[in-house]
């Protein structure tokens, strides 16, 4: 008898909900950060990516507005069809140049900017050198795209030299996230780009949860860690983090953005953003960029959760940016913990396996600039009361 595919389907997901892993989608009724309405309760929010709470600003909802008048609300078509407008090109010119890159192109997302980047470069018989914990879409891309996907662990730079020694005659690609999206920690650029040059491999970082946040002018990760087009010519990230709206961008020299016109199956096969987003987007780029009253408010929110979780005895993974994951460890645990703190009136979801690896459950912070200093106070106390009841185990050594 032939497998059926959705019983199969059916008992997976039965299997998850057995072990107290089954994802459950919920529905927003209303927003106004930091603040969220779920299922009928107002509850103040540590779950967004909205690190500069840019994404309900009067200027940007504004620039949409206008441009939707102008342009309507869909692109139509796909960019090359016809679908890429007028604010399209000002914005990947302003990407580009935010960037210090020749050229930028947009993409629907970010998962679709980085399964775009590896179809379009790597082949069989190629190799692509990972960090253990890069985001799933690069992960994802490296297996689709035939290559040979080796995997280094977390933030091991000699380990990732072996993986590309091990293959000196193919074509290599070595890829990180600039700002680990589940643990908050930076990778170690300077070193990575130096590999990369020492292996004549190419590097491609994923920046979207460094953009708008780290460097001069929020120009992200990389910018902040010095390094150039040349030491990184492959830059990705999104724009639904810190720029709050939707959307993802590769920026590189003019050989990659052509390869990339003309190869990258998920940018030719896909309808373009909607104009209107993309003059959304812009405005909210130029927000970014004279934002370092945002960037200083984040980073103080950021320094009173730290200096109070130690405080009040609460393991919190290192980080410096606006992720700040609490270890909880079991799945159960972090379940519990969550809904707890979703009766004290905080949004603050568990994040259990398969998202990360089994042992390593945690709640996932978010911090943003729209958090004031009296809402931090307030997640931190409810955290204190929950630790006098519910102890928290120390970290292992793998977290």
């Amino acid at each position: 008898m032939r497998t059926d595919l959705l019983q199969r389907a059916a008992a997976r997901q039965q299997a998850r909900a057995e072990a107290g892993l089954l994802r459950r989608l919920r529905s927003v009724a209303a927003t106004t950060a930091p603040w969220i309405v779920l299922d009928g309760r107002r509850l103040l929010s540590f779950a967004s990516n909205d690190y500069l709470g840019l994404a309900g600003h009067a200027q940007v909802r504004e620039a949409l507005c206008s441009a939707a008048a102008r342009w309507g609300v869909g692109a139509t078509a796909a960019h090359l069809l016809g679908g890429h407008r007028a604010p399209h090109a000002e914005l990947e010119a302003a990407l580009a140049a935010w960037t210090g890159r020749e050229r930028a192109l947009l993409f629907a997302t970010g998962y679709m900017a980085n399964l775009g980047v590896l179809d379009a470069l790597l082949q069989s018989g190629d190799v692509c050198v990972q960090d253990k914990l890069n985001h799933a879409s690069l992960l994802d891309g490296a297996r689709l795209c035939g290559a040979e996907l080796r995997r280094y662990p977390h933030g091991d730079v000699d380990a990732a030299a072996r993986q590309l020694a091990a293959c000196p005659r193919a074509a290599a690609l070595l890829a990180s996230d600039g700002v680990f999206s589940m643990d908050g920690d930076v990778a170690p650029l300077a070193r990575l780009a130096a590999l990369a040059q020492q292996q004549n491999a190419t590097l491609l970082i994923d920046d979207a949860h460094g953009l708008g946040v780290r460097g001069a002018q929020g120009a992200g990760s990389v910018a902040q860690a010095g390094l150039d087009a040349r030491q990184v010519p492959i830059l990705m990230a999104t724009l639904g983090k810190a720029l709050g709206t939707q959307g993802a961008f590769v920026a590189g020299d003019a050989v990659l953005i052509d390869a990339l016109t003309q190869f990258a199956r998920a940018h030719v096969y896909s309808t373009a953003p909607p104009p209107a987003l993309a003059a959304a987007t812009l405005a909210a780029l130029r927000l970014a960029q004279q934002g370092e009253h945002l960037r200083a408010r984040l980073q103080a929110r950021i320094a009173q959760l730290r200096s109070g979780a130690a405080a009040r005895g609460l393991h919190l993974l290192p980080s410096d940016t606006p992720i700040q994951p609490l270890w909880l460890g079991s799945a159960v645990t972090a379940q519990d913990w969550s809904s707890a703190l979703e009766a004290r009136g905080f949004h603050v979801p568990a994040i259990r396996p398969p998202t990360v690896a089994q042992g390593q459950a945690r709640l996932r912070i978010a911090l943003s600039a729209a958090h004031g200093e009296s809402d931090v106070e307030r997640l931190l106390d409810a955290l204190g009361a929950l630790r006098q009841h519910h102890a928290q185990p120390a970290p292992d050594a793998g977290a």
